[in-house]
């Protein structure tokens, strides 16, 4: 939880402050206060929210349990079944969730990769309208290895299913799609938008619901896991960055940020 530092004490830090240390966005930190998950204990003389230590201790465990998948109602349940300042307590459950999660979450990254966008098996495509749809970054051996890799997960097989019946001019349609998503992308960035705003965040679900509706069921959390292979893998990261330097980070905020939105 790199640069997550505890307030000095005395310190108080307002919501933007928290945001941007935390990682999150304000949207989310309002969030949490409106569901009184997270409600800071202070406010300034101008009525503006002020964070504690023990307000940023218990961010922190919120951040974690987040990470893990659990839904804000299960983490409120976890926070009120230990002594809220017991760090230890909750370091030990957080442990034994990332263990039990282990082999779900191998089973979950194993089952994203760009393939399952653009290069799934069942394309009725010569390898030259592969390349004119797809450019030429597209690898009959790449195509190949992603099979042997992820061709036995659920989602790799609910793809298949679906696009077994596409025909050239489905994967045209499908490829302006994504071209146009992408774009969509790139002008809010270029704008400076920052990634959590409306513009940005429309964008991700508009990507989500490509997916979602042209290969294999997508849920929001599922898509935060896909937004962070964009910056994980360097396959990927090349993708955006092809386009618009710094896109890659761009989109995979703003799928986290959309996520958030859909949680909230």
């Amino acid at each position: 939880m790199d640069g997550q530092r505890p307030a000095a004490a005395g310190e108080r830090l307002t919501v933007g402050q928290v945001a941007e240390r935390f990682g999150v966005t304000v949207r989310t930190l309002h969030h949490y206060d409106d569901v009184g998950l997270l409600r800071p204990r202070e406010r300034s003389a101008g009525g503006y929210r002020l964070y504690t230590e023990d307000d940023l201790l218990r961010l922190r465990h919120v951040v974690v349990y987040r990470r893990l998948g659990f839904p804000l109602e299960r983490i409120e349940e976890l926070l009120a079944a230990e002594d809220p300042g017991s760090v230890l307590a909750h370091l030990r459950r957080q442990r034994e969730s990332v263990l039990a999660r282990q082999a779900e979450l191998a089973d979950l990254v194993t089952a994203i990769d760009r393939a399952l966008e653009k290069e799934m098996t069942g394309i009725d495509l010569t390898p030259e309208e592969r390349r004119e749809l797809f450019g030429e970054g597209f690898s009959d051996e790449y195509a190949a290895e992603a099979e042997r890799r992820w061709g036995d997960t659920d989602a790799w097989e609910q793809s298949r299913r679906r696009t077994a019946g596409y025909d050239p001019q489905d994967w045209r349609r499908i490829a302006a799609e994504t071209a146009a998503i992408n774009e969509r992308f790139a002008a809010a960035r270029r704008a400076g938008l920052p990634a959590d705003s409306i513009e940005a965040m429309d964008a991700a679900e508009a990507a989500r619901r490509q997916i979602h509706e042209r290969f294999y069921d997508l849920p929001p959390e599922f898509h935060r896991a896909l937004g962070d292979m964009y910056v994980a893998d360097p396959r990927f990261t090349k993708t955006y960055e092809d386009l618009e330097p710094g896109l890659a980070q761009y989109v995979r905020d703003a799928i986290h940020a959309n996520a958030d939105r859909a949680a909230g």
